[in-house]
């Protein structure tokens, strides 16, 4: 479980307060709002990029809370993938096991199964530049879930993809997630990205966390009615 208690942030003039948040082993947890209300720093605080002023960040029982990025075993996929350009593929997904000086047949090992699991195998040999978004993303999932994080944070991940593309790839986490049951904290600002893959939804204004809903009371909230245009083709009301 990770517990999130009194964590208090402040950057120039912006303030990120999360009192309290927990998020259970296996979760696919999604923290949807607006532009602009702390969504990103709060991932980058989970990360370790970001030092609070105040709070506790204990997963599993241990607090990580003051521990650098890579002691925390969190895995973050931001929004531009960040692929490292002079890699090929394959380098790319297995960059985290050699920081880890994981055996190289374990990492070859590894590697070989996350790119079946996400059906790339043909692209190990291709550098960033050779792949489709979609392959890009792909690719960044794999880098993520070879590590095995306790957390995997995703900023955004399907932010840069088409429509058409964006199905597919909820499709695609949701098949992960079910296969690989990690944990998942997925932040975004897109309502139907959080109503199909969020088991719960946080819902962020302002840099505070409003409140915790599953997708069904989510829709009976005020706050639905924000994204009243967007649930339009897929509802045919949202009950007050």
């Amino acid at each position: 479980m990770i517990l999130i208690k009194d964590l208090l942030v402040k950057i120039k003039d912006f303030t990120l307060n999360i009192s309290h948040l927990e998020i259970r082993n296996g979760e696919y947890f999604v923290i949807l709002g607006p532009s602009g209300v702390g969504k990103t720093v709060l991932l980058h605080t989970l990360m370790g990029f970001i030092k609070p002023v105040n709070g506790t960040i204990i997963v599993n029982g241990v607090d990580v809370s003051n521990l650098p990025p890579e002691r925390r075993n969190f895995a973050l996929i931001p929004q531009d993938f960040a692929l490292f350009p002079h890699m090929n593929v394959f380098d790319n997904i297995a960059y985290g096991l050699r920081v880890r000086k994981v055996p190289e047949d374990e990492i070859r090992r590894r590697v070989l199964r996350i790119m079946s699991i996400l059906e790339i195998d043909h692209l190990s040999d291709r550098r960033p530049d050779q792949l489709s978004s979609g392959e890009k993303q792909r690719v960044a999932l794999a880098r993520a879930l070879v590590i095995n994080p306790h957390v995997l944070l995703l900023d955004e991940p399907l932010a840069n993809l088409d429509p058409r593309l964006r199905i597919k790839a909820r499709s695609l986490i949701k098949r992960l997630h079910k296969e690989l049951c990690f944990t998942a904290i997925h932040v975004t600002h897109n309502i139907v990205e959080a109503l199909d893959l969020g088991e719960r939804i946080g819902y962020m204004m302002n840099g505070k966390l409003i409140f915790v809903a599953s997708p069904e009371e989510f829709l009976r909230t005020k706050h639905a009615r924000y994204y009243i245009n967007e649930l339009k083709p897929l509802l045919k009301f949202i009950v007050d």
